[in-house]
């Protein structure tokens, strides 16, 4: 399994650089993407910088051109949920967007049957294994995100917790599509 590794900014990407072995650097469309190991897990990882559009871009790229199975999104995101405190982890069960109209999913292309789009369960349980071999610092909790365009003040929490009951919020985390075939891998 070959997994890529999407971070908004530079210092949440931070982290993961000294636990890259082998490192090989590889620059498209204007992002810089670092290949090797962490532990015995192929990797590639990469910031895509700040909103959904790059993320989308960033995660595109790692499947048409570095060929992963897996994406993880990691980062900072803003606490909805009042149960959340500084620090604590949230692991995506599901996520959707905030900002798009529930019907734009559902009732045109794609024809979804909900506006969730579900986290892949192998990469829930792997969390939960991981959770109880290391013991995070602060709590961790399993649940839905939400994604959108724009840093969320107090003005628009109530409006997005009523609505769909979201632990976080953040602007990358922006459900993908299934990608194209890799048959069909677009020349970058």
């Amino acid at each position: 399994m070959k997994i890529g590794i999407i971070c908004a900014g530079d210092e949440e990407f931070a982290p993961f650089l000294p636990l890259i072995r082998n490192c090989r650097i590889t620059e498209k469309a204007m992002l810089k993407f670092y290949e090797g190991q962490i532990d015995n897990t192929e990797i590639v990882a990469l910031f895509s910088g700040v909103c959904k559009v790059n993320a989308a871009i960033a995660s595109q790229l790692l499947i048409d051109v570095f060929g992963v199975d897996k994406i993880i999104n990691s980062g900072t995101a803003g606490g909805i949920n009042p149960g959340l405190e500084i620090f604590d982890t949230v692991i995506s069960t599901e996520v959707c967007y905030h900002d798009v109209a529930p019907d734009i999913l559902t009732e045109f292309h794609p024809w979804m049957k909900s506006v969730f789009f579900k986290a892949d369960r192998e990469l829930i349980e792997l969390s939960k294994a991981a959770v109880k071999k290391f013991k995070p610092a602060g709590k961790v909790f399993w649940g839905r995100m939400v994604t959108g365009e724009s840093f969320i003040t107090d003005e628009g929490r109530q409006k997005i917790s009523d609505e769909l009951a979201p632990f976080t919020v953040d602007m990358e985390t922006a459900p993908r599509l299934p990608p194209l075939p890799r048959t069909l891998r677009l020349p970058y």
